[in-house]
């Protein structure tokens, strides 16, 4: 006897375990954080590797006000986007914070340390 599927097969979910692209920098983050996954407990590095493996649909960019609206009342902590950082007009004030991002626009960067932030 034989299990009854639909027309397409049974379904198998699958999920990347490699970096598509070819960028060096990013092949050399994948090593530092499946090295750090395999050493340690926190799952803050599984999710960091489960996104430096997503596809560019998959990482979208986050905006200044964003950023801003996610760090309220966390100033002592650092943001961390896999991802990039996008400047937005709509933001007059940009508090000072610390960010660790993939890639900034040249805006965004110069806006986050002109009000005393590091990136």
């Amino acid at each position: 006897m034989g299990i009854d599927l639909v027309a397409g097969g049974r379904s198998k979910q699958t999920k990347r375990t490699a970096p598509r692209s070819d960028d060096v920098y990013l092949k050399l983050l994948v090593k530092l954080y499946k090295f750090l996954v395999r050493r340690t407990q926190s799952s803050f590095n599984v999710v960091i590797l489960k996104r430096l493996f997503m596809s560019w649909t998959n990482k979208p960019p986050i905006s200044l006000k964003r950023l801003i609206t996610f760090m309220k009342e966390k100033e002592d902590k650092i943001a961390v986007i896999v991802g990039t950082v996008t400047v937005d007009k709509r933001v007059y004030e940009v508090p000072a914070m610390k960010v660790a991002a993939l890639r900034f626009t040249e805006t965004a960067r110069a806006r986050i340390l002109k009000s005393g932030g590091s990136v």
